[in-house]
């Protein structure tokens, strides 16, 4: 099964990373809720280049409190992680729902 995101929650997610001091790949991808690959591929391909820690950084410094604006990229894209793992459970819960009602059936005791 190919996940399938948004424009905007990639670019987001970019935005997510280069928006927070001391922020890896790794952490901001399972943050999200996505692979480490496919967040380098975007921040690769969509990204400034620029992180909060770089000294051309758009982001406030380390220490300082976040935007508004960043704030709620960083929220928004966290709640689009949030529904895309509760989609997935709910699928996962309902395939073993199936399959606990397929060998309820076939036990004869």
């Amino acid at each position: 099964m190919v996940k399938r995101y948004t424009d905007e929650f990639r670019r987001r997610a970019v935005d997510l990373y280069q928006s927070t001091p001391g922020a890896t790949v790794k952490a901001i991808a399972a943050d999200v809720g996505v692979s480490r690959g496919a967040l380098k591929e975007w921040v690769d391909k969509l990204g400034s280049g620029t992180t909060a820690d770089g000294s051309s950084s758009p982001g406030p410094a380390p220490g300082r409190p976040q935007s508004q604006s960043v704030r709620i990229a960083r929220l928004e894209v966290e709640l689009a992680a949030s529904r895309a793992e509760a989609e997935k459970l709910a699928e996962e819960r309902d395939i073993l729902r199936q399959a606990a009602k397929y060998f309820a059936g076939e036990t004869n005791w």
